[in-house]
């Protein structure tokens, strides 16, 4: 096998790889555009990809998956430290040994008849001192051309690397496409990932929940650093002055919407702006001045399609009109164009559903998700320098200065319009709580509060009480140079159960509120759980709503903060003796001010 490096490591490793799977060929992925090109070509022969209109979408390709395969699969997901308790009780641990034993059984000889790929790529701009290596084999054309976007794949990469053992494993093989046998395992000990019987993005892109995620929480916790599941975004003020935010918010809560923000007319008219540094994924380090730094460690969007739309999300359906690969979309006949739920009103005559079936529109029942054209969780990878609003931050390798971080969550009558928490321990604890409600798009009941500490419940990949000591201890080491931790919610309702918050582009409102509280320009009112803003210093202007309906959605309610409170201290005994001290004399201080209401 010809290596495209003197790494002792690598090398060994790649030859373990091809010992095992057997492959027929091996091909080192350089990142050129000859070899992109040569790739498409090759997985549209293979009927990989099928090939769009490239004079409405030049270089678009849509791929299918197979039916049983289109969503991150928890139930298989394993974290392999060494010890279970290690793994904590939110992840499923299997012990290494057994588990290496089992995956390399069912990946040997895999390859036969197929080719190797081998894929050298960063996270985060090469050569970045916040920046990681990771090296994917492959078995999957599809894999290879989303790693293209997703990440930033080159030869260079092996330069940066040098002799360094710093890198991390990863190893797919579709190998049958068999659900039985399917496992995303991580072993966060061995900087290693394996991912057999899968073709789905978010199972098979290693470097994207697996590495970005997963095992960089884990290196972060052991070096000092945080890999969060944020958006990264700018707001820049009429001056031309930036302040970047992190933020992180479950499914379904309008992260992407957030990270892509078009301010409101009247705020676009006063020279406010907003660019994108992340949609999904934040690494931080503590810079030279001792304040936190943050870069995207992906090179795009992993997006859901459905309910994507010029109004939903401008930017995001920009981003999609160029060296886009959709997945599990519908196909339009008619101009050979792709469609999805939530694009536009103009159900397609003639489309294929996203199994490549005829799809008779007639039939469709916006109910029923089983007579949608596209899958529910169809997606679009897009290379981020497509997004109108990219921030020319987003390549620099030094990160951008957090000036905030803020978590969120869908409430319809707990969590007001957006409070600061009392300092970074309190904000380590709003973190620790957050939760969101269930709506109608996701299985089960309505309503129920499910919670998601900073987001991380499925991708932290470590004990989730050691991942919150690894927080507080973050925060010593920031001292007063530490981001304010702010909580929002748009999903405030009223008794019919309409939002009364505007949303989308109006959240800028509260963003402008968020930096003048990070600056010192402008004053809250203490409560029970943190700063709330004064209801005059949220810029109404240009918006049908009146200071009656603000203060509605800025009332802290008691009776519904006790509750929350007792579901926190439920939510807490899950984790044991690993949970800081610190948290629990949060939750205390709470019910105490509580009482005093």
């Amino acid at each position: 096998m010809t290596s495209k490096t003197s790494n002792p490591t690598v090398n060994k490793w790649l030859q373990e790889m091809k010992d095992l799977l057997t492959p027929d060929n091996i091909v080192w992925i350089d990142g050129s555009d000859e070899q992109r090109e040569a790739l498409r070509e090759e997985a549209v022969k293979l009927g990989e990809l099928t090939k769009l209109n490239q004079e409405k979408l030049p270089g678009c390709y849509l791929h299918r998956t197979n039916p049983n395969d289109v969503a991150r699969v928890e139930d298989r997901t394993f974290i392999c430290s060494k010890t279970k308790e290690n793994a904590g009780p939110t992840n499923n641990w299997c012990d290494p040994d057994e588990m290496y034993e089992k995956l390399y059984s069912i990946a040997k000889g895999s390859y036969k008849g197929r080719t190797m790929y081998i894929i050298p790529y960063s996270m985060g701009p090469i050569g970045s001192p916040l920046a990681k290596v990771g090296i994917e084999v492959t078995d999957s054309v599809y894999v290879v051309l989303n790693m293209l976007i997703m990440t930033r794949v080159s030869l260079k990469v092996l330069e940066v690397l040098g002799d360094s053992n710093d890198w991390v494993r990863g190893l797919h093989s579709r190998c049958d496409v068999d659900p039985e046998k399917r496992y995303i395992c991580h072993f966060p000990e061995d900087n290693t990932i394996i991912s057999v019987n899968s073709g789905y993005g978010g199972n098979v892109l290693l470097g994207k929940k697996c590495f970005a995620l997963r095992i960089a929480s884990y290196q972060g916790w052991k070096e000092g650093w945080m890999a969060e599941h944020m958006l990264i975004l700018g707001l820049q003020n009429p001056k031309g002055e930036v302040k970047y935010v992190a933020a992180a918010f479950p499914s379904a809560c309008g992260k992407t919407n957030l990270a892509m923000l078009i301010p409101p007319e009247y705020l676009r008219k006063k020279g406010y702006k907003i660019w994108t540094v992340g949609d999904d994924i934040s690494w931080m380090k503590i810079g030279p001045d001792g304040r936190l730094y943050a870069i995207n460690p992906e090179n795009g969007f992993f997006g859901v399609a459905p309910g994507t739309n010029e109004h939903s999300n401008f930017n995001a359906l920009e981003s999609t009109k160029k060296d886009t690969i959709f997945t599990n979309v519908a196909l339009d006949l008619n101009d050979n164009t792709v469609w999805w739920e939530g694009l536009n009103k103009n159900l397609p005559e003639n489309a294929l559903d996203w199994k490549g079936n005829p799809w008779d529109p007639a039939k469709f029942n916006k109910a029923d998700k089983t007579t949608c054209a596209a899958h529910p969780n169809s997606r679009f990878t897009a290379p981020a320098a497509n997004c109108p609003c990219i921030s020319e931050e987003f390549d620099k390798g030094a990160g951008v200065p957090i000036s905030a971080i803020i978590f969120g969550g869908r409430r319809a009558k707990c969590a007001p319009l957006v409070y600061q928490s009392k300092d970074w321990v309190n904000g380590v604890f709003v973190g620790s709580a957050m939760a969101s409600e269930t709506t109608a798009a996701a299985a089960g009941a309505v309503g129920v509060v499910r919670r998601d500490p900073m987001a991380m419940l499925p991708f932290c990949g470590y004990h989730m009480g050691d991942y919150f000591q690894h927080w507080l201890e973050m925060g010593e080491k920031l001292g007063d140079k530490a981001p304010k931790i702010f909580n929002v919610n748009w999903f405030r309702t009223d008794d019919e159960g309409n939002f009364v918050w505007p949303g989308f582009g109006d959240n800028m409102r509260v963003l402008n509120w968020i930096i003048d509280r990070c600056e010192g320009k402008a004053d809250a009112t203490e409560t029970a759980i943190g700063y709330v803003p004064k209801p005059e210093d949220i810029d109404l202007t240009d918006l049908d709503m009146d200071m009656d309906t603000l203060k509605s959605i800025l009332k802290v309610d008691k009776d519904v903060w006790t509750k929350e409170a007792e579901e926190i201290e439920e939510h807490y005994k899950k984790f044991g003796d690993r949970l800081p001290e610190e948290l629990s004399e949060q939750l205390a201080n709470l019910k105490a001010n509580l009482a005093k209401m």
